[in-house]
Order: structure tokens, then sequence, then C-alpha cells
């Protein structure tokens, strides 16, 4: 990795899971589900693409994970709803969830890792329009998790993302940095010959 720090980040990270941060815990959690609905209660199972939520009314409804575009804690959702803002514009567009892995809107874990890193203030766009500004609290394979106003921690779906841009409009999908390749100019990026000499 020509990143200082990130393989060793993926290590402890990468395969952790907010689904199962809120079985462990029991905690009231919020999903905002794709159809602008949103439900609250408590996870029950979580399976490989699905998991049982109980609702407020004892009820539990099995959810796919591919629906999911964000979830936070019950507890600061009189915190969160007010910060999040929709952009009209794409959510007119109504764009379905993308169930292709190879047709999502992928962000390079070399992207986010140095965005992470220099805490860069950031505005994550989901498919239905939903604008999520912070800095990244952490990532994982399917996951990353954004500190609102406050530090208040918001997980989005990675498949949920539309676009990625910082206060310059720059934007950080897989798409444009291939060509863009912005991780290089970060301090963390070492090149790779430079690094062979130095070992």
């Amino acid at each position: 990795m020509p990143l200082i720090g990130l393989m060793e980040y993926l290590d402890e990270n990468y395969e952790s899971s907010v689904f199962e941060s809120f079985l462990k815990s029991g905690n009231q959690a919020v999903f905002h589900l794709n159809g602008h609905r949103i439900v609250q209660g408590s996870l029950r199972a979580v399976e490989r693409f699905d998991f049982i939520l109980e609702t407020g009314d004892g009820k539990e409804e099995s959810t796919l994970k591919h629906n999911v575009k964000m979830v936070y804690d019950a507890s600061l959702s009189s915190g969160i709803r007010p910060l999040l803002k929709t952009d009209n514009n794409i959510k007119a567009q109504n764009f379905k969830p993308i169930l292709s892995g190879a047709g999502r809107n992928h962000i390079k874990n070399k992207t986010l890792f140095p965005l992470m890193k220099d805490r860069t203030v950031l505005f994550f766009c989901l498919l239905e329009g939903e604008i999520i500004k912070g800095i990244i609290l952490g990532f994982s394979r399917y996951e990353i998790t954004v500190g609102m106003k406050g530090g208040l921690p918001v997980t989005i779906l990675r498949h949920a993302v539309y676009d990625l841009r910082d206060k310059r409009k720059k934007c950080f999908l897989k798409r444009i940095q291939q060509i863009k390749k912005d991780w290089k100019s970060s301090s963390y990026y070492i090149e790779a010959n430079i690094s062979a000499r130095n070992q």
C-alpha cells in the first residue's frame, strides 16, 4: 500500500459492521431506507444480506441490507434529523438502488483514508438526494461513518452513495480519482520505489 497506515487500518476495521454493532449493543437504531422510508427499532438478527428489526409496536420485519441508505443511534435522532439536507435535483431523478457492485459509485479506500486522517469536511450525496455534511470518522468494506455537526455519527452504506465532494466541489468518486489520483498529494503517500530503497 502506498499510504502510510492504510493497511493497518484496514486490517483492524475493514470487516466491522454497524449492523453487528447495533445487534450487540441492543440500542435502538434509525434506518433510512430506499423509497424515503424511515424506520426505528432494535436489531434481532443479522444475516449476510438482510437483518430482522423489531419496531416500536413489537412487530418484526426482515429488510435487505441494500435497501438501507444510512443508519444512526435513535438517541441522536433529534440532533441529526435537522442536519440532513436534500438535493432536490437528485431526488427528482428517482434513482433506483444499484444492485450490481460494478455499477455503483465507488470510492477507493486510498481516497477515503487521507480524507479521514486530515479531517476534511465533505459532502456525501446519496442516490435519493440526501446530503450528509461532515468528516469521516471511519470506514469499512460496506460502510462509511461521518461525524456531522457536533460530532454526531451517521453511518452511510457505500452502495447508497451518489457523489462525494469537498467544499471546493472536488469529486472523490473512483471514476474521477482513477485519473486525478489526489491521494498521491497526501502527506501519507510514499512512492513505491522510494519505499523500497528505504527498507
